[in-house]
């Protein structure tokens, strides 16, 4: 399985902010539509990606406020990112060694979408549900012996 199978069922529905927008207006946006992070895009390309890690440590730095900071002093400037190419064992691998919730999804210098480790999960477990059946279906569809053939066997 690779993101693009991810991406084809998760949507295309994608938040994204520049690097100047009010922390405080982007933890609303992250709260009205339940996202736990938004991508940073400045003239075209990804410069970052804020999570709610970035912001609770924030709210602990400055006594429980966001007061006038905007994205561009807290975001991951560097974020890890992936192809719609990538095996999804890969991309499990690297939110695990990395520590990532979320990854940008590019092709070339263009964003694709973003998964999560919820994402990651849900099409693993899909996955694996699919092929659970398959070999369910397989054993119980397994040919019969032929009649005598056991009998054969044991008088050997």
């Amino acid at each position: 399985m690779r993101v693009s199978d991810i991406l084809k069922v998760k949507g295309n529905t994608l938040f994204t902010v520049t690097p100047d927008t009010p922390l405080a207006d982007a933890v609303d946006t992250m709260a009205a539509h339940d996202i736990g992070s938004l991508v940073v895009m400045e003239y075209g390309d990804l410069v970052g990606m804020l999570t709610f890690r970035e912001i609770i440590v924030t709210l602990r730095d400055n006594g429980g406020s966001v007061g006038t900071l905007t994205i561009r002093k807290i975001m991951d400037d560097h974020p890890l990112t992936c192809t719609p190419e990538t095996d999804v064992n890969e991309v499990r691998r690297m939110m695990l060694e990395h520590h990532v919730r979320y990854l940008p999804v590019m092709e070339m210098r263009a964003l694709m979408g973003v998964i999560s480790f919820y994402d990651v999960a849900k099409a693993v477990v899909e996955e694996q549900g699919f092929e659970n059946r398959m070999l369910k279906a397989y054993i119980r569809d397994w040919p019969e012996e032929e009649p005598g053939a056991a009998q054969q066997q044991e008088v050997r």
